[in-house]
């Protein structure tokens, strides 16, 4: 499969234990369309005409690309091997997978530390069909040189989503939300009347691995994105790496949107520690009226909640009235260099039949929401089309800093243990732990990942 063997420099320690841990074991597969399994992974297929080995990064894609690798498989006879990581441990499982001899021919790299850490195994994708197909490479990631590294295959907005019929219900229109003080003023009166009403304010921010990144990662991008920007959201003045240091100043804006959220939700602040609340449903169910969430999960939301709208993180900036939504992409297609020629051919043309043909792509659209392909289907995403509203009316769009975050997981990891101890009890020493956590943290784990 592979031309030559492949040796992960920079191997994490302790990863390999990790991984064994979580059962992401490479998987044999059968002739023909049956599948055989290994932990998240399914292969189909024969492999006359290559071998395509998808290392997925977005777990509620699982199920959809899975259909689509089996029936490629059958009509191509290329061998589809899709392994969908664990939420939270895409690195620690593409470490894993790229030490073996049969290693991801197609894998994502989403961001600046993705490019600086696999960006020897990536194939430059410059002048390829997956590039030329595209309508914009303004989601894709390029290395200093100029090399395309990964090419960008959806994008996404995330936001406050709010239940439009909830908040008439008690009394208000969203049309008054407008700014952090009418955000305020709605969240906190549905709060107080949630007995009456039947339904609450927000829906639990759970601090469990599988949804503490709803504040760590986005709710976090607003401090982070009003620093890099100096407080003005139409500054080109941008980050274009890392920066060793941030200072945190817009910390109080974070604290009064987040101290909104979880003191007016259907979950106590003492309670989200240990998660298992599942926010998705209590939103579903219409016992809360926000929630913290983006555009790939419109699809799943919009089953149960038909009357939906999200509103950009207000949180007492001055000028916010014109702010949109957090529009990015942590998910950019990259072709494993090490690969064989035959199975690059065969990953490429993979990619290509995604992103073109009717059925697959309505199908990758239908969850993913967008695709920046010319042949891709139509999005039918109801928020990313409030994004594109709000954006046409020239509210400034909310790019991802977020995706600066240095050490990510170690660093977010150091903000949820914070948080927890402040979500049990609310005071200004608590609180100067997480500050510390945000800002110390930052530096320190800047310094770590550039030793």
């Amino acid at each position: 499969m592979f031309d030559k063997p492949i040796s992960r420099k920079g191997f994490l320690s302790g990863t390999a234990a990790v991984v064994a841990g979580l059962g992401l074991a490479a998987c044999s597969g059968e002739s023909g369309d049956d599948s055989s399994k290994s932990g998240a992974g399914k292969t189909y297929g024969s492999g006359k005409n290559g071998t395509v080995y998808w290392l997925n990064f977005k777990p509620e894609i699982d199920e959809t690309i899975q259909k689509l690798g089996k029936k490629y498989a059958k009509a191509k006879d290329v061998k589809v091997k899709i392994v969908t990581a664990a939420s939270g441990d895409y690195e620690k499982t593409l470490t894993s997978e790229m030490d073996k001899s049969e290693a991801p021919t197609i894998f994502v790299i989403g961001n600046h530390a993705g490019v600086k850490e696999w960006n020897d195994y990536a194939l430059d994708l410059k002048d390829t069909d997956i590039a030329k197909a595209q309508t914009t490479d303004e989601y894709n990631q390029y290395d200093d040189s100029g090399k395309l590294v990964s090419v960008g295959y959806c994008y996404e907005c995330y936001g406050i989503v709010a239940n439009v019929d909830n908040i008439t219900k008690a009394g208000h229109s969203v049309d008054e939300i407008k700014n952090f003080d009418t955000l305020k003023a709605v969240v906190e009166d549905i709060h107080k009347n949630a007995k009456a009403n039947g339904f609450d304010a927000f829906a639990a921010t759970d601090m469990d691995d599988s949804s503490s990144w709803r504040v760590t990662g986005h709710l976090a991008n607003l401090e982070f994105f009003y620093e890099e920007h100096k407080g003005d959201g139409a500054s080109k003045d941008v980050w274009k790496e890392t920066p060793a240091t941030i200072e945190g100043t817009y910390l109080p804006n974070f604290k009064s949107l987040y101290d909104l959220i979880i003191n007016n939700s259907v979950t106590a602040p003492d309670q989200l520690a240990t998660g298992g609340h599942d926010p998705a449903q209590q939103f579903k169910d219409g016992k809360a009226t926000f929630y913290l969430t983006g555009s790939w999960d419109y699809a799943d939301i919009a089953k149960s909640v038909k009357n939906t709208t999200m509103l950009p993180y207000y949180c007492g900036v001055k000028g916010e009235e014109k702010a949109g939504l957090n529009n990015g992409t942590e998910n950019c297609w990259a072709i494993n260099k090490n690969a064989s020629k035959k199975d690059q051919k065969a990953s490429m043309d993979f990619l290509m039949w995604l992103v073109s043909d009717a059925d697959a792509s309505k199908a990758l659209v239908e969850q993913l929401g967008i695709m920046p392909f010319k042949d891709a289907a139509e999005s039918e995403n109801g928020w990313l089309k409030r994004s594109a509203e709000l954006a046409d009316a020239g509210n400034y769009n909310m790019d991802w800093a977020t995706n600066f975050e240095p050490n990510v997981d170690t660093y977010r990891a150091g903000l949820v243990s914070a948080l927890n101890d402040y979500n049990s009890k609310q005071n200004d020493e608590n609180w100067d732990k997480f500050k510390t956590a945000f800002v110390d943290g930052w530096a320190t784990q800047y310094k770590k990942a550039n030793a």
